[in-house]
């Protein structure tokens, strides 16, 4: 574990942005804002989804912004979302940085005959950060899915 006796002051505004912006993701999704969520990304970004995080290839795979909206969109099949974010890595270099974020991923939904299910997913995200005119971008997120589960919710 390292010494946070000596973080500069930089090092440590860069590491709460980051942050910040992987809690972005989530509440934007979370509140269906997908033109929020779009605006945490480069244009010319990456997003690759690992419904099986043991894969070697992705299960879909975008490429620039605007590529994203589908993404964000099918949010809406849901009833209510709770993106819950954890613990997560970041290894800063200048202006570009990596990094690892867990998240549980509750999706709330009801069925034709207005059963409740919910799906939970246990989600890592591997990112790549990048930092333009001051600000902090998904330049590349990479969605690894470990396990889902899906089950009756009680009303």
């Amino acid at each position: 574990m390292t010494s946070h006796a000596s973080v500069p002051p930089r090092e440590a505004a860069d590491r709460l942005a980051i942050r910040e912006l992987v809690d972005a993701y989530a509440h934007c999704a979370d509140r269906r804002d997908a033109k929020g969520q779009l605006a945490l990304f480069t244009e010319d970004t990456r997003f690759l989804v690992f419904m099986d995080a043991t894969a070697a290839e992705p299960t879909q795979e975008l490429h620039g912004r605007e590529a994203l909206a589908p993404v964000f969109d099918n949010l809406n099949t849901y009833r209510a979302t709770t993106h819950f974010n954890g613990q997560s890595t970041v290894v800063l270099d200048g202006d570009r940085a990596s990094g690892e974020s867990y998240c549980l991923a509750h999706h709330l939904s009801f069925g034709a005959d207005a059963e409740r299910t919910i799906m939970i997913a246990s989600i890592r995200y591997l990112d790549e950060f990048v930092k333009q005119d001051g600000a902090w971008f998904f330049a590349e997120r990479r969605l690894m899915v470990d396990w889902t589960e899906t089950r009756p919710c009680p009303s």
